[in-house]
Order: structure tokens, then sequence, then C-alpha cells
């Protein structure tokens, strides 16, 4: 009896390693439903500390436990969300008063829209300090500095 416990007990362990192997802490994510519930625990037995309804916004993921992901959000509430509720999609939050969102990735290029503090989008092809991004079908390029998310990759 006490050997089976002990099998099951290592399963259990390798099975939660496997998981957290497959994308090494800290790593982007975002927001994938209209609404979000933070928890201040691992389970749905937790109550909610945040209800999020901002679809896209990033998080950082912190910690990994089975189902569960310990994420911060941009403004650093620490808390836990299912792993449903989460996307690998790269997304973008305007940290600054307001992103110039240009041609190209250049200070002289033409400015196409400016993104005001607070806005989401979707963020791609992250390099030499710019990013491209894309707020609900208007694109353009950002300075990484300006937004907080995946501009680390």
């Amino acid at each position: 009896m006490m050997l089976g416990a002990g099998v099951v007990i290592a399963l259990g362990a390798a099975g939660g390693a496997v998981i957290a192997a497959g994308k090494p802490v800290p790593y982007w994510a975002s927001i994938s439903q209209p609404e979000a519930r933070m928890r201040v625990g691992p389970s749905l037995d937790y109550p909610s500390n945040w209800i999020y309804r901002r679809r896209d916004l990033p998080v950082k993921v912190v910690q990994v436990l089975g189902l569960w992901r310990k994420v911060e959000d941009p403004d650093g509430a620490q808390g836990w969300m299912h792993v449903r509720l989460l996307s690998d999609t790269p997304t973008g939050v305007v940290r600054a008063a307001e992103a110039p969102m240009r041609e190209s990735a250049s200070d002289g290029a033409r400015t196409l829209f400016r993104a005001q503090k607070g806005v989401v989008g979707r963020l791609s092809d992250c390099s030499g300090g710019w990013c491209s991004f894309d707020v609900k079908g208007q694109r353009g390029y950002v300075k990484a500095q300006d937004v907080w998310g995946a501009t680390d990759k």
C-alpha cells in the first residue's frame, strides 16, 4: 500500500514538473476572456481579489502550480488565474502618457496614430527597441519602453 502511494506521489510531482518545464518563468501571457478573476490562491475555493474586464491585458506569469498561474498585472498586483483565462498572445499596454505609432521602427518615421496611456494592443516583431503594435486593426511601431508587456522577446 505504501509503495503504491509513493509511486502516485512521484508521478504527481513529475506531472507538475512537466507542465512547469514547458515554459520557464517568468513569461508573458495575456487575458483571453472578456472577464477574468484573479484569486488570492490557486483554487476556485479562494476568493477573488480582482476582476479584470479587459481582454488582451498583458500579465507576467511568475509562478506555475498545476493548471494555475500566479500572475502580475501592469500595476504590480499579484494573484492566481486559471490557465484557461490566459493566452500566449503577446500584448502590451501603453505606460507612457502617449505612444506615437509610427510607420516604421524609427524616430523619424511618420506618425500614423497616437496611443494614449492605458491602450492595450497586440505586439509582434519586437527588436531594436521597437515593437509592431496593433490596436484593433490600427497598426504601427511603438518604442518598447513606452509599453508594458511582451517586449523583452
